[in-house]
């Protein structure tokens, strides 16, 4: 006998682990059995003798369960249990008993993204990264960066099973995870916890998926996408096929699952002429799992995450065509191994390693010099890198068994200690920037630079308490304590939220909190003076030099007593520091219908802004590269989430915001392609600015059982800034926008049971996707160059993709 315990959770039907089943009566002196569900919620009986028994389930929270079975001879009896809340009978009165909310500090559904919505939902591509923009509070910018509560990825922090998953160089989320090994992705921008630290940005979490106690598999996409020109086939489009399997390996001691991923790509970019418009991507990525049960309270696990990623062509547009663009590349692997002991006391001992091997590169298509023109780019890009990275990380965490003082408190205690370092080489060739006639304008040179190296320590403490005062409210405090070998020497980072449900329904809850964090510095602010060194030229439109070239020397800058700044070879050793605080109301409207209104701050400062500083008479140009940076960003959110049922629910959510910042901070300038020009830094409207946005998406489960899902996005153009033939900031910098965005994306599927040999219990999942269903003219490129007769123009809209769904699923 087998079967599962489920329950409805706020996201449909979720898996009830750890839980004991127990099967009475039988024949006579078998007495009762008893097992545990495993991490998918899966129990079995192998050795229970034909008869009639009681399966009886009893957990705190949830109603009892008890129902009669009966085993015959030679069957497989499968029994499912769904387990439902408990309620509390009063006279005759019957009362749905209130979810303890006062210990809870989370709770959105909009910044939390389950492994099923992954599959129901339509997404341009099928990785995490690509549903990260349906939380409201994320932002894609022109450039592919994801933007937290205003601040890039790179400012933020990605944990996968709790340890950093991030280039250990720039910080960017390059470093991918199979989809399906995805149980879980949360968006945090008020991470009040003090285990967390590193980022000065919002904070993204992954769980995977844990190895199952039964062999399962599945394989996804694995039919290609065809390209049809003109009433012609052409050729593939892409080819993305996924596969998943696993089981145990020892049963009920050893479970392994395998995850793998594998991309061929051909992107489209509008504006210009096939077939030189693509981006071509290849590569794959896979995830290992074992999981040891070594005692009842002792779990070991280990994996390895393996990837390799090549871009063609990474940054066209309209106006960059593919001669002028950069390839660039990732590859490595990441070993990581998670320990977890429950003592006899119940304080709980969890320990997380993880070693990570991560190498990039990118270059230009050749070695001919860069153009840079009124219409766009010409020529080779600039730029070539190779970095090879490494980033050890240890994080022991003692939970210790639950207090009772003035209510409970879960206490918890930790290191988290880190290591990074890098080397590599850079190398630039010149660049020409030429007017609208295409005379040469300014010529930028580079001297010197090549090798690259540069390693940080950072050791970090904390301590946090889970304060249950009462079923009403919850206190939830702590602080870190860091050192950073490159950074700041001693750093402190005190944090408190709180939750508050008021009444006797608990249907109103209050949240809130205030927290300072600290973030890693970017290892390319360590190895900064070793650059190569720019030298700019001017020329007259006849062609001839409007003075000497002027050198600009790569330094630090620090503050200095009757000066703004002065120019050093020390290392600020500063980190970047934020403060963010919020406040949220959240109200049960009725049944299943939740509303919520939220307003955050955030402010950041010390960011590593670069900055050429022009030679006063007599003096040196330089290069400056000052922790003085900084932004602050406001938001105001109001959402509402509806569960219909098991299948069907829908969340909306309009976000109203503003980010201003210095924008030439290190990653700014030099992530993911360094920037061919570097202009005098201002603060002004960050790229990532949109002060509206309506966001809405879900799924519905429609007779046939058909399963639709939509998702509608409409914002603020993204800002833009006017420039001169020098590529100056005209009118300001962030002044302009590109019009309103709106797309309409849609999914619709169906799922048939497999009854053929060597496919039971599987189903063929079949349906039809559409992103930009309506094929509105989402633009992604203006010719921004007033010199250009094609001024104000837009060009190269996103535009509607279609294709087919073919999965192969338990």
């Amino acid at each position: 006998m087998a079967g599962a315990v489920t329950t409805i959770g706020p996201r449909g039907s979720e898996a009830v682990p750890g839980v004991t089943v127990a099967l009475r009566g039988g024949a006579a002196g078998s007495g009762s059995l008893s097992a545990s569900t495993d991490s998918e919620g899966h129990y079995q009986f192998p050795n229970a003798a034909p008869g009639s028994y009681t399966l009886a389930v009893a957990v705190e929270g949830f109603n009892p369960f008890s129902e009669a079975v009966r085993l015959n001879a030679g069957e497989n009896e499968v029994k499912d249990i769904r387990l439902e809340l408990a309620r509390v009978v009063q006279q005759v009165e019957v009362h749905e008993k209130p979810e303890d909310v006062a210990t809870q500090s989370g709770g959105n559904p909009t910044s939390t993204i389950s492994a099923r919505q992954f599959t129901v939902l339509p997404l341009a591509e099928q990785k995490f990264k690509s549903a990260i923009p349906l939380v409201p509070s994320v932002v894609r910018t022109g450039d592919g960066k994801l933007n937290f509560k205003g601040a890039p990825e790179s400012q933020g922090m990605l944990l996968v099973d709790s340890v950093q998953s991030v280039d250990p160089v720039t910080g960017s989320f390059s470093i991918p995870i199979p989809l399906d090994a995805v149980h879980s992705l949360t968006v945090d921008d008020e991470p009040y916890n003090a285990q967390y630290g590193g980022f000065s940005g919002g904070l993204t979490t992954i769980e995977t998926q844990p190895p199952a106690g039964n062999w399962h598999w599945g394989i996804m996409d694995f039919v290609p996408g065809f390209r049809g020109k003109n009433g012609h086939l052409v050729g593939i489009a892409d080819s993305t096929p996924r596969l998943y399997f696993g089981g145990p390996l020892i049963k009920n001691k050893l479970n392994f699952s395998e995850d793998v991923s594998y991309d061929v790509e051909k992107r489209p970019v509008r504006g210009l002429a096939w077939p030189d418009n693509e981006i071509k991507r290849q590569g794959f990525d896979a995830l290992t799992t074992f999981q040891a049960v070594l005692s009842p309270k002792h779990l070991l696990s280990v994996n390895v995450n393996a990837f390799s990623h090549r871009d063609d062509f990474a940054d066209i547009s309209a106006l960059v065509p593919q001669t002028a663009s950069s390839d660039d590349g990732q590859r490595g692997a990441a070993l990581g191994a998670s320990d977890t002991y429950q003592f006899a006391t119940g304080a709980l001992l969890s320990t997380v390693l993880r070693y990570t091997w991560f190498d990039s590169n990118a270059h230009g298509q050749g070695s001919e010099d860069m153009v840079i023109g009124p219409e766009g780019w010409g020529g080779d890009f600039f730029d070539t890198w190779a970095r090879s990275a490494r980033q050890f990380e240890l994080l022991p965490i003692y939970q210790f068994p639950l207090k009772r003082w003035l209510g409970q408190h879960q206490l918890r205690i930790g290191v988290d200690v880190n290591h990074r370092s890098y080397s590599g080489t850079d190398q630039s060739h010149p660049i020409q920037v030429t007017r609208q006639d295409g005379s040469l304008a300014e010529q930028i040179t580079f001297e010197g630079g090549g090798l690259l190296a540069a390693q940080d320590t950072e050791a970090a403490e904390f301590v946090q308490d889970d304060w249950k005062v009462n079923d009403h409210l919850g206190l939830n405090m702590g602080g870190r304590f860091s050192t950073q070998s490159i950074g700041r020497s001693a750093a402190f980072s005190p944090r408190v939220g709180f939750v508050y449900a008021p009444g006797e329904d608990r249907k109103t809850v209050i949240r809130g909190g205030a927290g300072l964090f600290y973030d890693r510095v970017p290892l390319m602010a360590a190895d900064f003076l070793d650059n190569p060194t720019r030298v700019v030229s001017l020329y007259d439109p006849e062609g001839a030099l409007l003075g000497p070239p002027v050198t600009y020397q790569n330094t630090y800058l620090t503050a200095a007593p009757g000066q703004e700044f002065i120019p050093t070879r020390q290392n600020p050793d500063s980190s970047p520091r934020n403060f963010t605080t919020n406040l949220e109301i959240e109200r049960e409207l009725r049944r299943n219908v939740v509303a919520r209104v939220k307003y955050l701050y955030s402010q950041t400062q010390d960011l590593y802004v670069l900055d050429p500083l022009p030679a006063a008479a007599g003096q040196a140009a330089w290069m400056g590269l000052a922790a003085n940076g900084g932004s602050h960003y406001h938001q105001f959110e109001a959402s509402i989430h509806y569960q219909a049922g098991e299948r069907s629910e829908l969340n909306a959510t309009y976000v109203r915001s503003g980010v201003r910042g210095d924008l030439n901070t290190l990653s700014d300038v030099y992530v993911p392609f360094e920037e061919p020009v570097v202009r005098p830094d201002v603060t002004s409207s960050l790229a990532s600015n949109v002060p509206g946005r309506f966001v809405s998406w879900g799924a519905f489960g429609l007779p046939y059982s058909l399963t639709l899902s939509p998702v509608v996005d409409i914002h603020s153009g993204l800002p833009y800034s006017d420039v001169d033939t020098f590529q100056n900031y005209v009118g300001g910098a962030n002044t302009e926008h590109l019009p309103t965005f709106f797309s309409l994306d849609m999914k619709i599927y169906r799922e048939f049971k497999l009854n053929m040999p060597g496919l039971k219990n599987r189903k063929l999942r079949l349906g039809v996707y559409s992103l930009n269903l309506t094929n509105h003219s989402n633009w992604l490129a203006v010719y921004n160059n007033v010199t250009s007769p094609y001024f104000g123009r837009f060009a190269g809209m996103q535009h509607r993709v279609d294709g087919f769904v073919i999965d192969v699923v338990k």
